[in-house]
């Protein structure tokens, strides 16, 4: 008989999680609360640990019909615009690490995922179908929807992000922790931008309690910004999105270099997101449990300053694949698999990296918003070493 998933959440990581255990013979049903499948947001960078999953998915040629792959990744002062330092990116590092650096817009990589999973049998997706709670025995797991209707399903896979109900229920540890940053993002056409403001590269501008980073999306045609500044938000954090007051970001930009400020004032429309997250991982137990795992936001959030968030989802949806398809075969097989077991070896898989990952983030964080001697220490450094401190060997040369 063929195992069941039922995945909890249509994001990038439900996809992916649906999607790796689709292409290992196992049957999914996939709930989204939202009334379509769709993705908001701007662009993600995708490291060659990310892409190297996409490419062994047989999506290769699907990314580089909607991705940018740049050349190189530039840091600037924020405040006097010089070069700090600067990572060689394209046919380096696909040369160093056997897969490309990209950046994308969100709803391009959504798409994309979609395709594919509804390319894939066994799969059935339900939109407008929020989780309520589920119930885990002994050989099963039932998830109850909020509008009555319950399904059945060997494991549940809770890839719900931030505000996840099924890792509320699981772990009962309370909400996330809103952490006083502020998320301005930007999407536009290079071709509205006077030329001297186009660009092909990743720039990261770092100043005191702020920093800027660009870079290209589909194909180039695109220019994706986001400034991050710190600030108050009022209200539910967990529903609060959008539209930002551009004159705000411009006060809170207003001692930048002027080819910052040029960039700045030459967009007219923000979207705003306040940013929380969650302690680093602390246990296996924090990513699966029995019959429920957790993956991506649901399992770990993360703050943006290491460009990994998209990244561990799909790298955690690659390891589950691989977990389930590693033990027994998935079809007419005399004894029911121990698929609790095998979710805890998903867990002890991911749950380190994970947490590695998140640690990282806040501490770029912390240097990438540096004040006073840190700062200056961290310009020194980055001036004298570079891209030993931008290249990531033990993050972009596997994805476990």
């Amino acid at each position: 008989m063929t195992e069941k998933a039922l995945v909890v959440g249509g994001g990038l990581g439900g996809l992916a999680a649906a999607l790796a255990c689709a292409r290992v013979g196992i049957e999914v049903d996939l709930f989204e609360r939202a009334p379509e499948f769709s993705e908001v947001g701007a662009g993600i960078q995708l490291g060659p640990n990310v892409t190297s999953v996409l490419h062994g998915w047989g999506l290769q040629e699907a990314l580089s019909g909607v991705a940018a792959f740049p050349d190189r990744l530039q840091v600037r002062s924020a405040n006097s615009g010089c070069e700090l330092g600067v990572l060689t990116l394209g046919a380096v590092a696909q040369a160093r690490y056997g897969f490309p650096y990209a950046t994308i817009h969100r709803a391009d990589l959504h798409t994309l995922l979609h395709r594919a999973l509804q390319r894939q049998t066994g799969v059935r997706l339900y939109a407008g179908s929020a989780a309520a709670a589920f119930v885990q025995r002994e050989h099963d797991v039932v998830l109850q929807l909020a509008d009555g209707r319950a399904a059945q399903g060997d494991l549940l896979v809770g890839a719900d992000g931030l505000w996840s109900a099924v890792r509320e229920q699981l772990l009962h540890d309370g909400k996330p922790i809103v952490t006083g940053h502020l998320a301005y993002r930007a999407l536009l056409p290079q071709s509205s931008l006077p030329e001297r403001l186009r660009s092909q590269q990743v720039t990261a501008w770092l100043g005191p309690r702020l920093h800027v980073v660009q870079y290209p999306v589909r194909g180039g045609d695109w220019l994706n910004v986001v400034a991050i500044v710190q600030g108050r938000t009022v209200g539910d954090a967990e529903h609060w999105d959008h539209s930002a007051n551009a004159a705000e970001l411009k006060r809170h930009l207003a001692a930048t270099c002027a080819p910052l400020q040029d960039l700045i004032h030459a967009i007219e429309k923000w979207r705003l997101w306040p940013l929380s997250i969650r302690a680093p991982m602390r246990g296996a137990h924090e990513q699966a449990q029995g019959r429920v795992a957790l993956l991506g936001d649901a399992a770990h959030p993360m703050l943006p300053y290491l460009a990994q968030g998209a990244g561990m989802a799909i790298e955690d949806a690659a390891a589950l694949g691989r977990v389930l398809a590693r033990t027994g075969t998935i079809s007419s097989v005399a004894t029911p698999r121990d698929l609790p077991a095998m979710l805890s070896q998903y867990a002890q898989q991911r749950w380190q990296r994970n947490a590695r990952v998140q640690a990282r983030a806040i501490r770029n964080g912390e240097i990438f918003h540096a004040t006073g001697p840190l700062r200056w220490g961290r310009d020194a450094a980055m001036k004298l070493l570079g891209e030993r401190l931008l290249d990531l060997p033990w993050l972009y040369g596997t994805s476990q």
